[in-house]
């Protein structure tokens, strides 16, 4: 029987990650699900786990500093909302890393590799820390647009949002002209700031620049109004599983 420690300050996030290792396999038992740093610090010092699935950002804080205020060699799992990109650093100092919102796959894939490579770790605070705190560094500055024969450069900082479209995936400016990418939506999200854009929904990608309005909406999510005005078939809603980390996002 494993028995597995979910540090996550989202409750709906940690009740689906417990179902979906159930899923997985049955014998698997949560002893623990907590969501601040103190918590854990806390519970660190008198149990133990087999494995933690750890939050990067939690409500308190970065959750690396867990490990400065506590020793443990339980190996971790992490959880993160920032893009591919920027975390595979992270697993410098971790079993793996899991890109919310989770999937069923890559999750028995971190889990495999637990079992493969079970041995004591030691994780890494301060360099865990030093990685997170530079990754707005190496970032795309502009972008490159082809029209017919005809380049446009436009500056990352004059894009309010990008978004999807029938025809494919558009960038629209501050000054309200828009222009095709020739890129993927995740492609994007792995090359932009991610202090600067956030994916609100699997169609789009929006500055914060762009925001000029929020409001309460139903089932939890949250509604946008952006400049210049997002004209498509999709209104500007922040999907479920993304509102918990779009406002960690602001509040920073």
């Amino acid at each position: 029987m494993m028995k597995i420690l979910i540090v996550e300050d989202e409750q709906l996030a940690a009740e689906r990650l417990e179902e979906m290792l159930n899923e997985i396999d049955p014998s698997i038992r949560i002893i623990a699900k907590l969501g601040s740093i103190k918590e854990t610090v806390h519970w660190l010092q008198d149990n133990y786990a087999d494995l933690i699935f750890l939050d990067v950002q939690l409500s308190d804080g970065i959750s690396f500093t867990i490990f400065e205020k506590v020793k443990t060699n339980t190996p971790v799992i992490f959880t993160t909302a920032f893009d591919k990109y920027a975390v595979k650093a992270f697993e410098l100092n971790s079993i793996a890393y899991l890109l919310k919102p989770i999937n069923k796959r890559s999750l028995e894939d971190a889990l495999s590799k637990f079992n493969t490579f079970k041995t004591p770790y030691t994780i890494d605070p301060e360099a865990l820390s030093l990685l997170f705190e530079k990754r707005n560094s190496g970032y795309k500055e502009r972008f490159l647009i082809q029209i017919g024969q005809r380049y446009s450069k436009i500056d990352v900082d004059e894009i309010a949002y990008f978004y999807s479209s029938d025809t494919g995936i558009n960038l629209k400016t501050f000054s309200g002209a828009y222009y095709p990418v020739d890129m993927t939506m995740d492609k994007i999200v792995s090359v932009v700031n991610p202090v600067k854009f956030f994916r609100i929904n699997r169609k789009l990608l929006i500055s914060h620049n762009s925001i000029i309005n929020m409001v309460a909406y139903s089932r939890g999510r949250i509604k946008i109004t952006l400049k210049p005005e997002f004209e498509n078939d999709t209104e500007a809603i922040v999907s479920i599983d993304r509102s918990s980390d779009f406002k960690r996002w602001l509040d920073k």
